[in-house]
């Protein structure tokens, strides 16, 4: 099926086309459009994330090196500079956030692990944000400060498949705490995050919703002991408490019982403060929940390095979403394709290897099991050299 295919175009047979379509017609994307349709335009953007291109002028100069290949790529006869500017500023980025969640809905269900750490019922999230400088004098809409712009992803992070389930995009100066009341609460789910979004008037929602949060509590904390469990000292459990807040609009806003716990990580020499609704877990597995957010950092800081979300190839505030909901649409599809094609290697492998193989003409499930990259960053040079980037 794939003799004489390029590994892009076998990678872009993972992406679900009628879905695509289906979303373009309902905002109208293609609408007045004659050669360079929105499913052009996703390609070569994909292509530019997957290949690690810096500017839009990087991207073209990488593109028109190839012009006999636009067709057997799936980026159509007429891409330009102007062509795929004008479509990042003027066509709609709910296209591609839209599509972004339904990939984010299939490489969840391929990537579930069923081998969590933890016996519980429902999902493990980790709420948390990284903001995104921008030059203000280009980007002059993403006012954050006197003299510097900026944007903030707000991600929760489906720990159990190493998959984003929710992305916002929200200007630099949004509180994150403000985020919580967007966000999907699945019942009997778990929803990790720092002190940063305690707002007790939230998390009762969350609590009412019949899901379970875990957070830090705040060095001010005013909280009223009813009772205390039996902990286990040598497991660093310092106290496991019930009790109700203290204050008058503390105890406005959540005016049910809290479980505090107090933990020792004798990793890292620290005492740990814990908030959570859960009354049923063991105070060690809240604190390994704890633990898990640290996964939200590691994906931001993959992102950041291995996908194009710092620098941006268009400076309107349409044109940087798209680009980021495509980074979020390449970071899928190089889960699905490890996931359906059983690789036991990374996402961070096999980003690494299909990016200097993306105009090879080997089957794609061949590159990912048979060969042995062991020096990705040389091979990686050399392939680029030879492709002409």
């Amino acid at each position: 099926m794939n003799q004489g295919k390029y590994v892009f175009a076998q990678l872009t047979e993972f992406l679900p086309r009628r879905a695509f379509d289906r979303i373009v017609k309902e905002h109208g994307g293609n609408k007045y459009v004659r050669s360079f349709t929105c499913w052009n335009q996703m390609l070569c953007m994909v292509f530019g994330q997957l290949t690690s291109r810096d500017s839009m002028r990087d991207l073209m100069l990488s593109l028109e090196a190839h012009r006999p290949k636009y067709y057997h790529l799936g980026f159509g006869t007429t891409v330009t500079r102007r062509n795929l500017g004008k479509a990042n500023e003027k066509r709609s980025y709910k296209i591609f956030e839209e599509f972004a969640y339904v990939l984010i809905g299939e490489a969840r269900k391929s990537c579930y692990r069923g081998d969590f750490e933890i016996d519980i019922e429902g999902n493990v999230y980790a709420l948390d944000s990284t903001t995104i400088d921008l030059c203000l004098s280009v980007f002059w809409w993403a006012e954050f400060r006197k003299a510097k712009g900026g944007i903030k992803l707000h991600v929760l992070y489906d720990v159990m498949t190493s998959v984003p389930s929710f992305v916002h995009i929200s200007n630099a100066s949004l509180h994150d705490v403000n985020v919580l009341d967007i966000v999907p609460y699945e019942t009997g789910s778990f929803y990790v995050m720092d002190k940063a979004y305690i707002d007790f008037a939230r998390l009762y929602a969350i609590h009412l919703q019949k899901a379970f949060f875990v957070t830090r509590a705040k060095d001010n904390l005013r909280f009223k002991r009813m009772y205390s469990r039996a902990v286990d000292k040598a497991k660093g459990v310092k106290y496991d408490q019930l009790g109700g807040l203290e204050g008058h609009y503390s105890k406005k806003g959540y005016p049910e019982k809290l479980r505090r716990i107090k933990y020792y990580d004798g990793e890292t020499g620290k005492e740990f403060v814990f908030l959570t609704n859960n009354t049923n877990l063991d105070a060690t597995e809240i604190a390994l929940l704890y633990k898990k957010r640290w996964e939200v950092e590691l994906f931001f800081k993959w992102m950041k390095q291995h996908l194009r979300i710092k620098s941006f190839w268009g400076t309107s505030m349409n044109a940087v979403k798209i680009q980021i909901y495509c980074a979020i649409i390449a970071y899928c599809l190089v889960a699905i394709v490890g996931n359906k094609l059983k690789s036991q290697r990374r996402i961070y492998e096999i980003l690494q290897i299909l990016s200097i193989s993306l105009l090879d003409k080997t089957p794609v499930r061949e590159i990912l099991t048979h060969y042995d990259y062991k020096d990705v960053k040389e091979l990686k040079n050399k392939q680029l050299k030879i492709n002409g980037f």
